[in-house]
């Protein structure tokens, strides 16, 4: 995940969402900044993302580049409350913002699963299997909870 200041810009439409009903409960999400991360996506990301996307796994559901808090998960399966990062090199030398990270993720309710770049390069079936498996073991999501939006 990356971290990013929040912009304050207001809702479409006076606080509605698109088509004039309510506004989604995602607010002042940096979307430029999240289509921004999209677009300059590692190989591994993008390798990942052929496998993640179109509900492919399982027919669960996965974004990427999504703001939880100030950071942005580089995949994120809202239903699951599952956030998959992938940590390459310049992850070595960032253990406490990478745990401050995971504790306002985690406080927040969400599981963390971390591979590095050389495991989706080198080893990408069994980072599906390991995928697969925590998602079988994760508890059903409370409908109505999806409903409100959690980040």
């Amino acid at each position: 995940m990356r971290e990013e200041a929040q912009s304050s810009a207001p809702t479409p439409a006076g606080g509605r969402g698109p088509g004039g009903g309510p506004a989604r409960p995602f607010k002042n999400r940096n979307t430029a900044r999240a289509k921004s991360l999209r677009n300059e996506a590692s190989p591994p990301e993008r390798l990942l993302w052929q496998h993640l996307r179109n509900r492919q796994l399982d027919g669960h559901k996965f974004s990427r580049q999504i703001p939880i808090g100030p950071y942005f998960a580089d995949f994120l399966c809202r239903e699951a409350k599952l956030i998959i990062e992938l940590d390459g090199l310049t992850h070595d030398n960032s253990a406490d913002y990478d745990a401050r990270r995971d504790s306002h993720c985690r406080a927040q309710g969400y599981s963390i699963l971390r591979f590095t770049n050389a495991d989706v390069l080198t080893n990408l079936e069994g980072v599906m299997s390991h995928i697969t498996t925590t998602l079988a073991h994760l508890p059903t999501p409370n409908p109505s909870r999806l409903r409100e939006g959690s980040e």
